[in-house]
């Protein structure tokens, strides 16, 4: 028997279909001014996600960027890249520009990696557009895995997502979901069972869907939670999830968490 959050079969054994990766960098950042650019071990950090994705069955992969300085560097560097508008609002308006620009048809399968994920597992990248595939009736897939602890259970930054039991998300929440009633009388002191999940942010798309997301309605749970894909859910799409043993490696948001990938790629 299956465990309960057991991806399906046909997510992990067969080849992946053909898809490209497209990686939004934008130029302008808050808590890390440049970001795309930071150098990591020689090359910009943005180079560096397209190099780990180029590692995936990905036919190809282009980064759609804000700033001709990214293009430039990529360029330097052999990494395709596409040059999108500066006043995009979200990530989602930025790929689907790059999907107009790169002309890809309706039905093609696109996967988004995030330009701050250096250490972004090819094999994951695969896992995504390998559900979308099969999820015929899914217009989006991403990824989770299990939390092992109360203090991520219970952070606000940390995602998490509830599924139904054909692996399709129910929903998405800051707070911690699913709620022990009889556990939590006492505050959150344990974990439910089974166990909670974190949210991936990796999304894998059709062409023809993410064309229409920017143009659908926000939600308002969306707005609350500040969680752009309930706008999915929200408007009746199927939003398919691979449930991954591995947690990813860290990502880059602060000059904190640069200083800890930038020794990793010292080694």
């Amino acid at each position: 028997m299956n465990p309960p959050y057991a991806t399906p079969a046909v997510a992990t054994g067969a080849e992946a279909p053909a898809f490209t990766v497209l990686i939004p960098a934008r130029l302008a950042s808050t808590r890390l001014p440049d970001k795309p650019l930071a150098d990591l071990g020689g090359a910009p950090m943005v180079v560096r996600v397209a190099q780990r994705a180029l590692q995936s069955g990905a036919a190809r992969c282009v980064v759609a960027a804000d700033s001709p300085a990214i293009v430039a560097a990529c360029r330097q560097h052999g990494i395709e890249a596409v040059l999108t508008r500066t006043d995009h609002p979200s990530g989602s308006d930025r790929l689907a520009e790059a999907c107009a620009l790169l002309g890809l048809p309706e039905d093609a399968i696109v996967v988004n990696v995030q330009g701050d994920e250096p250490l972004i597992e090819p094999s994951l990248i695969d896992a995504v557009a390998r559900l979308l595939a099969a999820k015929t009736d899914a217009s989006m897939s991403t990824a989770a895995h299990r939390i092992d602890s109360v203090a991520d259970f219970t952070n606000p930054n940390v995602v998490k997502v509830v599924l139904d039991a054909r692996q399709y998300a129910l929903y998405f929440s800051r707070a911690p979901i699913p709620w022990w009633r009889d556990g939590f009388a006492q505050g959150i002191n344990a974990l439910p069972k089974p166990a909670p999940l974190r949210h991936v942010g990796i999304y894998a798309y059709r062409v023809g869907f993410l064309r229409q997301f920017p143009g659908l309605s926000q939600a308002p749970v969306e707005v609350g939670e500040a969680l752009e894909q309930l706008r999915a859910l929200w408007h009746g799409h199927r939003i398919a999830v691979h449930v991954t043993e591995h947690a990813p490696g860290p990502g880059v948001d602060t000059p904190e968490d640069l200083a800890r990938v930038r020794r990793i790629f010292a080694v």
